[in-house]
């Protein structure tokens, strides 16, 4: 009996790593490309190898047009899509209606800033002279606003560093 408990525990477990894997991987291939304009804050960590921590004007935008304790902790922003899928600060998307061009992106707010997908961007020890370029987060981003940072760009949008 003991062991059946450990074998379906182990399944249980495998299946549910699983389909988050799988759920992560639709997300990044059927996603809706989303770029958002970057200010990086730290290029390097000694601990953690070569990263690049990351902010984002659409959230320093969201943060000037409301104060963070006005919000919810976990919410969604709503961001309007150029041409090129660079996305723009619009409203909160429970006080905004959404319109065909716009998209959703969850938020949370952590340490009193707003947090997207990512807050760093992990590279390839010794490439931060190729990401010293980037401009722009490239998101995939679903229905629902869940995103997962996929690529950095440059100022002419093309992808930096080793995706090249």
């Amino acid at each position: 009996m003991k062991r059946w408990v450990i074998a379906l525990a182990t399944v249980l477990i495998l299946g549910v790593s699983n389909y988050s894997i799988y759920q992560r991987e639709t997300l990044v291939n059927d996603g809706h490309t989303l770029l958002l304009r970057l200010a990086p804050v730290d290029p390097r960590s000694l601990m953690q190898g070569d990263y690049m921590a990351l902010r984002f004007t659409a959230a320093l935008e969201a943060q000037a047009h409301t104060a963070l304790d006005q919000l919810p902790s976990d919410g969604h922003l709503l961001l309007a899509l150029d041409a090129n899928k660079v996305g723009q600060f619009v409203g909160f998307a429970d006080q905004t209606p959404r319109q065909e061009n716009q998209l959703l992106m969850r938020y949370r707010i952590r340490n009193g800033r707003f947090k997207f997908a990512s807050n760093a961007f992990f590279f390839e020890e010794g490439s931060a002279d190729l990401y010293q370029q980037a401009q722009y987060g490239e998101f995939r981003v679903d229905d629902h606003g869940e995103a997962i940072l996929v690529a950095m760009r440059n100022a002419d949008l093309t992808v930096v560093g080793a995706q090249q």
